[in-house]
């Protein structure tokens, strides 16, 4: 191989290795401010938190779809990097789940007035909705370990009614946080 071949061939897996880096997703969808602060460096990991294993949208099987009021199958998506499955139900609202696996929760910028901390299963919480908005949408939170984070978002369609937005984010956590490691 000649040396500007090889030259060339180190430049593009330089520029694919960069273009391989994830941003940082934000921890909420919505009005509610929860978004994530971006370390100053960040190396690859080799997903020590066990997500890299799970399918978000395999965590919700038919009959937690059915218990969560959803009648639709999720599709995967890619949200700032995350691996992340988007249901929506036509007419009624949508549901989020997120793998943000650079971010615990400790490392979520979340605005503090919008957060409540609480407990799902044996997993350390955050549920964030912005009350006084009353947009319809809220976000439960998962730690997963001290470097991860699981994040279920929900928007009711209309934007209105944020109670039955949490509600309805509470259901999928509880449906979802048993399945997480």
């Amino acid at each position: 191989m000649s040396r500007a071949r090889a030259i060339a061939c180190g430049l593009l897996f330089f520029c694919l290795a960069a273009c391989g880096q994830q941003t940082t997703p934000s921890a909420a969808v919505g009005h509610t401010s929860a978004q994530a602060s971006a370390p100053a460096v960040s190396p690859p990991s080799a997903s020590p938190t066990g997500l890299g294993a799970l399918d978000p949208c395999t965590l919700l099987g038919p009959q937690d779809r059915s218990a969560a009021g959803v009648n639709v199958l999720g599709k995967p998506k890619d949200i700032a990097g995350a691996r992340a499955c988007d249901w929506t139900v036509p007419g009624a609202f949508g549901v989020t789940v997120t793998f943000d696996e650079k971010h615990g929760l400790a490392d979520l910028d979340v605005v503090k007035k919008n957060a409540t901390r609480t407990t799902v299963g044996r997993h350390p919480a955050l549920k964030v909705a912005d009350k006084k908005a009353a947009d319809g949408t809220c976000a439960v939170l998962l730690g997963v370990g001290d470097g991860a984070s699981v994040q279920i978002d929900v928007s009711n369609t209309g934007f209105s009614d944020t109670p039955l937005a949490c509600r309805r984010a509470g259901t999928v956590a509880g449906l979802v946080e048993p399945k997480l490691p």
